[in-house]
């Protein structure tokens, strides 16, 4: 039943909240801002966005930023449109609100930088005391302003006479703690301005208060924005650009251009490999306004070979302005530059294979991760990309010529089992363990239609090994009988065959889904009766046995088979066995490891009693 208020009651009053801006300020410094750094980033941008306000009013007008920074105060005038006291109580006293967002200029907020109203509030990361003049542009004839905000949440609102600020725009002036000498020297502040604001569009100067000129913060345009004499000057340009922001030589320089959303820049290709899926962050300015170093939401994760130096106009900061805001305009940003880092490859792929065979010997497991999913860039790219193969490291056209029928692995360790066998054998074996390679060598008959590509089955290569004559067979049988039994605490058969190359002794025919279900069926066995094992019982096949076939080729094998002695007999199979094991270079279990020390200590024992 709801509850009903007594008419007699008094009706509760409205309170406001009451901010600790300490508390607020100890709450930006651990958890919004990285680092206290960003107070003159956040001093800048106010002052660009000032700028771009004084702009719209007047358009042929010529504005700048004043940097200070003595030792003892730093300090950032700009000629900006300025603060009435009016807008200094609503904007610089009510932490949350921005200036940006008065009525007058609401509808281009898009043209400015910060739309937060809390950037101020980083400048009490450095210093006690935010010393604020500002005279208004909009009003001319409004006096000058001064507004003084402290670290305990109280501030002070005076007007000024009008020498106190003669032209409209804001000055703010920082006293810092001494705690924060690291951040706001002379010399930090200059390389932090260059840091934020190398590419910003309004002229932003320098002063040490040394007596000295003035050093320009932004002397160059961005090399993307400026013209050259030849397409190739242009290119080396971005180039150097792009190793002075990253410290390496780009194996080549992407140019971006977004006219949508305001976008230009390079992408980086990285002249070395990186680790698959290691993404790298990438350099994003806002209206030439630095906002990150770390950027990796700009491209997918499969373009882990570039790094890209990118400035946009469209792009949404979050509230700390050092990341972008994840939104539709993002993912429509992302999914273009993805298209443009596919042209490249393209023109690369149709007009300089020099390059693109720098670019995949480098990169080909991005390659590979891209075509996966692109049927563009497969079709493109896959005959191109090298694969481990039985003909050595090379592409899949050039094993293709040869091979018409291109057999794959399922494992590293199959592959190195099979390599040397199957190659002497004429079989064409490609090396399917590696991360893509299986699923993209499946994928080759729809580039070379005339191409047929298979698992390797165990079945496919012991076709491939020829038999020994029926008497050889029959010499070596009690021989065979010996190392069957030897060797059946391995599930493993052993036969007699000849192949290449002769000084291959054995080959151990064994796969990795033959192993795992030998192991099932022994604990399906150990357990059986139990609820485990009734468990495993349902899911055990007919357990697949491993193959030791000997060589009759291999001087070793010819004289085993010949062993009448059952000890040595089993001996020389079980040493056969670990020989072929290591081989394989698949990890060998503790049985096997102990089996190879036994057997060699057991050979070694027989020849010392012989010799005795």
């Amino acid at each position: 039943m709801p509850l009903r208020h007594n008419a007699a009651e008094p009706a509760a009053a409205d309170r406001t909240f009451q901010v600790d801006l300490r508390g607020l300020v100890d709450l930006l410094s651990h958890h919004l801002y990285s680092s206290p750094r960003v107070y003159l980033r956040e001093l800048m941008q106010n002052a660009v966005d000032a700028l771009t306000a004084r702009h719209a009013i007047e358009p042929a007008g010529s504005f700048g930023i004043r940097l200070y920074a003595d030792g003892a105060t730093v300090r950032v005038e700009d000629d900006g449109v300025g603060l009435t006291e009016a807008d200094v109580h609503t904007f610089l006293a009510t932490i949350g609100r921005s200036s940006k967002r008065a009525d007058q200029v609401a509808e281009q907020r898009a043209d400015f930088i910060g739309q937060f109203g809390i950037g101020l509030l980083s400048c009490f990361l450095v210093a006690d005391e935010i010393h604020v003049v500002s005279r208004s542009a909009r009003t001319p004839d409004a006096p000058a302003v001064e507004w003084r905000g402290r670290g305990d949440g109280s501030y002070t609102v005076r007007t000024l006479p009008a020498s106190a600020r003669p032209r409209p725009g804001t000055t703010v002036t920082l006293t810092p703690r001494a705690d924060a000498d690291e951040w706001t020297r002379p010399t930090q502040v200059h390389a932090l301005a260059r840091h934020f604001g190398s590419l910003l569009r309004h002229p932003v100067t320098f002063h040490d208060g040394s007596g000295g000129p003035a050093v320009p913060v932004n002397p160059e345009p961005a090399p993307w924005s400026s013209t050259y004499p030849t397409p190739g000057a242009r290119s080396r340009a971005l180039a150097a650009y792009g190793e002075e922001v990253f410290g390496f030589t780009p194996l080549d320089t992407i140019e971006l251009d977004l006219p949508a959303v305001g976008l230009k820049g390079i992408a980086c290709v990285l002249p070395e490999a990186v680790p698959a899926g290691r993404r790298h962050g990438h350099r994003v300015h806002v209206k030439g306004m630095l906002l990150s170093e770390q950027a990796e939401e700009i491209l997918p994760e499969w373009a882990f070979f570039v790094r890209c130096v990118v400035d946009a106009e469209s792009l949404r900061p979050t509230a700390s302005r050092e990341a972008l805001y994840e939104d539709d305009t993002l993912a429509a940003v992302r999914d273009a530059l993805a298209e443009r880092l596919r042209e490249w490859i393209a023109r690369a792929a149709a007009s300089d294979p020099e390059l693109l065979g720098r670019f995949l010997q480098a990169h080909h497991l991005a390659v590979k991760s891209l075509a996966v999913h692109d049927d563009e860039i497969l079709r493109m790219l896959l005959p191109w990309l090298p694969f481990e193969t039985t003909a050595g490291h090379c592409t899949l056209d050039e094993f293709a010529r040869t091979h018409r029928t291109v057999l794959v692995t399922s494992s590293v360790e199959e592959f190195r089992q099979v390599a040397a066998i199957a190659s002497a054998a004429g079989l064409g074996v490609v090396n399917g363990g590696y991360t893509y390679d299986r699923q993209l060598v499946h994928r080759l008959p729809e580039i070379r239609p005339e191409v047929t590509v298979a698992d390797l089955d165990p079945a496919t290569l012991t076709a491939h090994l020829d038999p020994v004559d029926r008497e050889t067979e029959l010499a070596a049988a009690a021989y065979l009988a010996q190392a069957r039994d030897a060797l059946a605490v391995f599930d493993c058969d052993v036969a007699l065959r000849t192949f290449q190359p002769a000084s291959a002794p054995a080959l151990l025919v064994d796969s990795r889904e033959a192993r795992h279900e030998r192991t099932r069926s022994q604990l399906a066995r150990e357990q059986e009766g139990g609820l485990w094992g009734d468990i495993l019982g349902a899911l055990r096949q007919e357990a697949p046995r491993a193959q030791l076939i000997l060589n009759q080729l291999n001087p070793l094998v010819r004289t085993a088979v010949t062993i009448d002695e059952p000890e040595l007999a089993r001996t020389s199979a079980e040493a056969l066995y670990g020989q072929a094991a290591m081989l394989s270079r698949r990890p060998l279990r503790p049985a096997e490891s102990s089996l190879i020390n036994r057997s060699f200590l057991d050979l070694l024992a027989h020849a010392l009693r012989k010799d005795s």
